[in-house]
């Protein structure tokens, strides 16, 4: 019987319990290196005989214990605060973490500097906790034979890269961050230098990415990046055929120096020249369904060559990388299509004659490719003109499909009474909301602008459970038209909708905005209005088209992942 313990073990487990404790006990003990499994709230549940002999304690010591109250320690033996404690933080997160060095107490209140991995782990099925390795780390002698030699990866250093790439390339969807993470994993750990050539989806080759270690930083060179030839059919050359999707291989100067080939040949010609490289290893990144590029990984510092035992970690690698840009590609083309479609949504602003109009459409920079936002403005009769922002519930394309169903229809229900007040517009659109669109909810604003025979112009509006215009005199004072405010769209409730009516003073700047610009998930919707109040009023003296741009700049928040769309108009001055 071997020393492993699980939960329960000073009794019988039974059944289900017995099983588990079973298949615990043999998976742990199988391992040499010093394994302990603790639950979600960081307490022992599980310790092989390895970790017993490496912190000198028994299984009563360990069972049922804080593994961080009990075992973490600092260079001085004290506690170590649980607030920077990165292992308890990988258990709770559910995340996998890895640590070059760390003090562990033992059992006769010596310390121990060990190397450590946590990883995700279900000691029983269903209930998560975390699995940590512990190993001692390998002292490395300094010795004048030594110098440019790079220590060989560890089972445990293999195991710790790949998950480390694992969770930095499939916490990002941006293509070039991902490919940036890859470069700062691999460099210098495991080469001196990092190449990153990508397919185009019209079969075109560029080298996105060249990262150098140098003087302890990565440097990432330019003149070394750019596109590249054409990937011939028939060439033997490793960056050829990594292109081509064939096995990893090993490359050095020596392939290149011969008469090239092909222009890319000519192109890994000047790469081994300029780095120096003497040494490197290529391999495809592929995808699920085609070759997306080729990972070079190239040694000119230390003076060991890559070997055949270094390749199946470069594919392990790349494997994960193909399937993070696949997921990174796959996401920026479709938030393309869906970006595109909400431009083409969004209408050319008639001109007229002595007012200057602008607006702005600024898509949600993370959680939605699309949403429900928009601006409208068109003539309704001879000096007069509609002006419109209203944003659907939702971010998707059912949102901007529903946004395009309540902009044709408003248009319409307009157009045909241009006489009509805003008010029993939008009443109008309500009821075809409830019954012909296909939208839970909408907020909006109509109002109806018109030139009075004093050349003054006067704003008659409606607001449906929209946040109010902003009006700012050129003096820089600036109040919300809090006036004329009623339900939303698509509640059911059937009230009657008000009206308001103001005069726009001369070279006074009127915004109409979603509350996309002000809500913040930290602040309340309040301090998001004083805060644009507040920037609108300084920025009164801008031109048209830079008030907006610094106001969505200034206002918007970094943590609302919410599309912005705004539409602004600047009466002229008097006559």
């Amino acid at each position: 019987m071997n020393d492993v313990a699980y939960p329960g073990s000073g009794d019988i487990p039974t059944g289900h319990q017995a099983r588990s404790g079973a298949l615990l006990d043999e998976t742990l003990e199988s391992m040499k290196t010093s394994a302990i499994v603790v639950d979600h709230d960081g307490l022992i549940v599980a310790a092989n005989s390895a970790a017993q002999r490496l912190l000198g304690r028994g299984v009563e010591e360990l069972i049922g214990q804080d593994f961080h109250d009990l075992l973490h320690r600092d260079s001085h033996g004290h506690a170590m605060p649980r607030t920077r404690c990165e292992m308890r933080k990988a258990v709770l997160t559910g995340d996998t973490m890895h640590g070059d060095a760390a003090w562990f107490a033992c059992g006769d209140g010596s310390l121990v500097e060990l190397s450590w991995l946590v990883t995700p782990y279900a000691p029983v099925p269903g209930v998560w906790g975390g699995l940590t390795l512990l190993y001692e780390l390998k002292q490395q002698q300094a010795h004048p034979s030594d110098v440019g030699y790079s220590a060989r990866l560890t089972e445990l250093d293999r195991l710790a890269l790949l998950a480390e790439t694992t969770t930095q390339l499939t916490s990002t969807l941006d293509v070039d961050e991902a490919l940036h993470r890859l470069a700062a994993l691999t460099v210098p750990r495991l080469a001196d230098w990092a190449v990153l050539d990508l397919l185009t989806e019209h079969g075109e080759v560029r080298r996105v990415l060249v990262m150098e270690h140098k003087d302890g930083i990565l440097v990432e060179r330019d003149d070394l990046q750019g596109p590249m030839p054409p990937v011939p059919e028939e060439s033997p050359m490793p960056l050829s055929r990594a292109l081509r999707g064939a096995a990893s291989s090993l490359a050095g100067p020596a392939i290149y120096q011969g008469p090239p080939d092909s222009g890319i040949a000519v192109e890994q010609q000047r790469l081994f020249t300029e780095t120096g490289m003497h040494s490197a290893v290529i391999a495809p990144i592929r995808g699920l369904r085609d070759v997306l590029g080729a990972l070079t990984l190239g040694r000119s510092q230390r003076q060991d060559a890559f070997t055949p035992a270094d390749l199946p970690l470069l594919e392990d690698l790349t494997r994960r990388t193909g399937l993070a840009l696949d997921n990174a590609r796959l996401y920026q083309r479709q938030r393309k299509v869906a970006e595109t479609m909400q431009r083409h949504l969004l209408p050319q602003l008639p001109t007229l004659p002595g007012l200057e109009m602008t607006a702005r459409y600024l898509p949600a920079p993370d959680a939605s490719a699309v949403g429900g936002d928009w601006y409208d403005a068109f003539a309704l009769a001879a000096h007069a003109h509609a002006l419109v922002i209203g944003d659907v519930v939702g971010h998707d394309l059912d949102a901007a499909a529903g946004m395009a169903q309540i902009r044709n229809m408003l248009r319409a229900f307009a157009w045909s009474h241009p006489q009509a007040a805003p008010s029993d517009v939008v009443t109008q659109l309500d009821e075809a909301v409830m019954h012909v669109a296909e939208v839970p909810m909408a907020t909006m604003i109509l109002a109806r602008l018109t030139l009075g025979e004093d050349t003054l112009w006067r704003l008659r509006w409606t607001n449906a459970g929209h946040p109010p215009p902003l009006l700012i005199t050129h003096d820089g004072q600036a109040h919300y038209l809090n006036e004329a405010h009623g339900l939303l769209l698509g509640t059911g409730v059937t009230r009657p909708r008000p009206d308001a009516v103001t005069t726009l003073p001369p070279r006074a700047t009127l915004l109409l905005y979603t509350d996309g610009l002000v809500e913040s998930p930290k602040h309340s919707i309040d301090h998001g209005l004083n805060r644009l109040r507040r920037h609108a009023a300084a920025l009164a003296h801008r031109p048209l088209d830079s008030f907006c741009d610094s106001l969505l700049d200034q206002v918007r928040p970094n943590d609302n992942d919410d599309d912005v769309a705004m539409i602004a108009l600047r009466t002229p001055p008097p006559t």
